[in-house]
């Protein structure tokens, strides 16, 4: 299965939650029971750097959904510009699959406390 590609915006000092429907090559939802996954946040693909590291769960595994999220006080800290991300997932059997990749623009605010 080819990489899906979404571009995300992400605020700096706002919580930040993306969801994912991810389907077969059938058009079907991909039962994600049993899967475990992984998405970072780096500048560039060579960086050693990790900018963050996102929280995944799985809010409804037989209807293929994913859901990426990063804290405002991780956010907070982020510097504003464009970075690359993507996801891995692991399923029951241990192959490990990119699902999920693009660009993530972190934009600046005017309030940064509430």
């Amino acid at each position: 299965m080819a990489a899906y590609v979404s571009n995300i915006v992400i605020d700096v000092g706002a919580d930040f939650n993306q969801t994912f429907n991810l389907e077969t090559n059938a058009n079907t939802a991909l039962d994600l029971t049993g899967y475990t996954g992984a998405a970072r946040m780096k500048k560039h693909t060579s960086s050693t750097n990790i900018t963050a590291t996102f929280a995944v769960s799985f809010p409804n595994r037989a209807a293929g959904q994913v859901k990426l999220s990063l804290t405002n006080s991780t956010t907070k800290v982020l510097k504003p510009g464009r970075y690359g991300y993507d996801v891995l997932l692991k399923d029951g059997s241990n192959m490990i699959t990119r699902v999920v990749e693009g660009s993530a623009l972190v934009t600046a605010g005017i309030t940064t406390t509430i």
